[in-house]
């Protein structure tokens, strides 16, 4: 039986007039420079009381995509919205430029925003189950050397290649390495992921979309060469020869916060269309 529009659960949600809201900023002061200062000023004009993490209802992130990405772990699976003022080279998961700080944010705490629900990746290494909000990838640990990866769907060996790398990207994370590989963007509102090899030795390896039900492996089939296991960013571990990652859908969510008006695909014009 097909489901109906109105049992499918949207991605997408109003954000609502904002009273408490605290703050996550680049890791180096002088990269925002008085980007915090405007921020309680708007705050103060605004009424919004800044708190401490514990306690908002809006998160403002000053900085880049790696500074949205330690917002959006950070308050991951709490539904608290992450909203990103741009300082970084990118800034792809922001939504109001460094020179707009003012009039952004003071439309985001009047509730002039959206939130969308991303999804994540879980991959099981080392030992632990690491969640991705971009992506999960697996690069040779040895400097000139290739990774030789088997990779399995659902228990299903789809062969082995020899490669830098292999990488599974969330919809957020299409954008980003999985892009500048050759892989697929995948929109916000896809329930699903892709998997991508990165210089593959082979002229037939092509990027697979694999959705919520399907679990795909990927085994280290080197005889001396480790592979590590980098999430969004951060080596978590490295899979010695024979071992295998997992990785799958998480069931937790992130939530982004974008100020009403711009969109995935405005950002995507800005940032790919020249």
């Amino acid at each position: 039986m097909s489901q109906t529009r109105s049992n499918v659960r949207s991605p997408r949600r109003d954000g609502v007039a904002v009273s408490r809201a605290a703050f996550l900023t680049h890791g180096r002061a002088e990269v925002i420079g008085d980007a915090l200062d405007r921020l309680r000023a708007v705050a103060g004009r605004c009424g919004v009381e800044i708190v401490d993490e514990q306690d908002p209802e809006i998160v403002v992130v000053l900085g880049g995509d790696g500074t949205m990405l330690r917002a959006l772990q950070r308050w991951l699976g709490t539904g608290i919205p992450c909203l990103g003022v741009n300082y970084g080279r990118v800034g792809f998961l922001t939504s109001i430029g460094g020179s707009d700080l003012e009039a952004g944010l003071e439309r985001a705490f009047a509730g002039g925003y959206e939130v969308l629900d991303l999804p994540t990746l879980l991959g099981d290494a080392g030992g632990g189950t690491h969640t991705a909000v971009n992506d999960i990838v697996l690069t040779s640990a040895t400097a000139g050397r290739m990774a030789i990866v088997e990779w399995r769907v659902d228990g299903q060996s789809l062969g082995e290649l020899g490669c830098d790398g292999v990488i599974a990207a969330t919809p957020t994370g299409s954008t980003a390495y999985n892009l500048s590989a050759g892989g697929p963007v995948l929109v916000p509102g896809t329930d699903g992921y892709v998997v991508t090899f990165v210089s593959p030795h082979s002229l037939h390896a092509r990027s697979m979309v694999l959705g919520r039900p399907h679990t795909v492996s990927f085994r280290n089939s080197a005889a001396d060469v480790p592979v590590q296991v980098i999430v969004d960013g951060h080596v978590v571990a490295v899979a010695k020869p024979g071992e295998a990652v997992d990785v799958r859908l998480g069931e937790a969510s992130a939530a982004l916060a974008r100020v009403a008006g711009t969109s995935f695909f405005t950002r995507y014009l800005e940032e790919f269309s020249h």
